[in-house]
């Protein structure tokens, strides 16, 4: 990967390969997940355990790098001598969870694995039969003969074997092959021998079994797995201008005629309702928006709750813990943080509104700021319904503008002001006549 960064943290759809498989592993609800390490195994082990901070692995090093069956071999302290181990692989991220469902539910003599039909099946191990189509043994590139090189189905190395078998096979294994690896594939070997049938499945999408070995393939993984998320929002109705020019980095679920336009980006978990329209260059973070709502172009929404009918934009920014009520808008370069903006409410300009909650039926004017932060503390500041804030207003928390309250355009409000009330804090205008302006010496 020419990374400083271990293969299996590198990213995929805004997640890493290695979470992408751990998170398979949780939909499966096993009993408990093993993990060998080699390369940066320290990296790896603290940014899972930061990340899965309510899961617990088994960690295991593998010091020396002698192949796929001397990684399984080093877990067997740790492995139950009884059930079954699904062996994975941390670089081959998008296995489903229903091919290992089903994967597991086919081991019914004590090993299954997962093969695949391909028509380039060069540099893959081959799954080698017998007459009557029983798999017989699996043989890698490198030891394969001229006719066994000519078999197309191939080796994913994903298995469900029973951990009995690992324990009795695991330490039989030998190295002497062209590359000097333990393969775990000669535990097929072994398991034919003992007269053991051995199931095999084909999983329901090719890049299922795909690895990443280098930037190329990495990318080329991230453009199948989207296009595979955008065919299904597809299918439940979402309507995309570019179907390629979109990422979804995380999890995206939509309502009925849902438009997309290009280049916009979901990232974590994120919910659009019914008629939600989203312009061009927008990026959503672990967002819920809600029906019939209308974003303009190059907005960044994060962590933000929007409600129905809510028209927000263009280059507007919801910072976490934003609040977006019915009908409301927020216009053009405007910053909402940690505030609730009340229904039918309006930030239509060039506004910061940062500890607020904003009433119903407010119209704040543009260039208003909320001035939350006194460096030290952050302060709250409240506006009552149908208050007017007049523009390039500064309200300094902590402040409270009561119902119907209007703000004069320009004050900087230090003080509470009563409902109903006209308040302005600003130097009275003086003018000069006849001024002459400075000249250039």
């Amino acid at each position: 990967m020419q990374s400083a960064k271990p293969k299996v943290l590198q990213t995929l759809a805004g997640k890493s390969l290695l979470a992408h498989v751990l998170d398979t592993c949780n939909q499966l609800t096993v009993d408990e997940t093993i993990i060998v390490h080699g390369f940066g195994g320290d990296q790896v082990k603290s940014e899972i355990t930061n990340q899965y901070t309510q899961s617990s692995f088994t960690w295991v090093a593998q010091t020396e790098q002698l192949g796929t069956g001397h990684a399984v071999k080093v877990t067997l302290s740790d492995l139950p001598k009884s059930g079954k181990s699904l062996i994975l692989y941390g670089d081959v991220p998008l296995v489903s969870c229903q091919t290992l469902a089903a994967l597991k539910a086919a081991n019914t003599d004590g090993m299954s694995m997962l093969t695949l039909t391909v028509d380039n099946p060069f540099g893959l191990g081959r799954i080698k039969r017998d007459q009557n189509g029983n798999i017989e043994a699996i043989v890698e590139q490198k030891d394969a003969s001229a006719d066994e090189q000519n078999i197309k189905e191939i080796n994913s190395g994903i298995y469900c074997v029973d951990n009995a078998l690992l324990h009795k096979y695991l330490p039989e294994l030998s190295n002497n092959n062209a590359q000097q690896e333990y393969y775990l594939t000669d535990i097929v070997k072994m398991a034919v021998a003992d007269g053991i049938t051995i199931a095999a499945i084909e999983p329901e999408h090719t890049f299922e079994i795909e690895g990443v070995n280098n930037r190329q393939q990495l990318a080329s993984l991230e453009r199948t797995w989207q296009r595979k998320i955008v065919a299904d929002l597809q299918e439940a109705g979402v309507q995309f201008a570019d179907p390629t020019r979109v990422d979804i980095r995380g999890s995206l679920s939509a309502g009925q005629d849902v438009f997309i336009d290009v280049n916009v980006v979901f990232e974590g978990d994120c919910t659009l309702g019914d008629n939600v329209y989203i312009e061009a260059g927008c990026v959503i973070k672990n967002a819920q928006i809600g029906n019939a709502c209308y974003i303009k172009p190059y907005c960044v929404i994060d962590r933000a709750d929007i409600g129905a009918g809510v028209d927000i934009g263009p280059f507007a920014h919801l910072r976490p813990d934003t609040v977006l009520s019915d009908n409301s808008k927020v216009g053009n370069f405007v910053e909402i943080k940690k505030s609730t903006i009340g229904q039918g409410s309006k930030v239509n300009h060039l506004s910061y509104i940062g500890d607020a909650t904003v009433g119903t039926g407010v119209n704040v004017g543009a260039g208003v700021i909320t001035c939350n932060y006194d460096g030290v503390n952050k302060s709250q500041t409240i506006i009552g319904d149908n208050a007017f804030i007049g523009s390039n207003a500064s309200l300094v928390a902590p402040v409270t503008i009561g119902d119907t309250a209007t703000i004069a355009a320009g004050s900087v409000i230090t003080k509470d002001v009563d409902s109903s009330a006209l308040a302005f804090g600003r130097a009275r205008q003086v003018q000069k006549n006849d001024f002459q302006r400075p000249t250039k010496k």
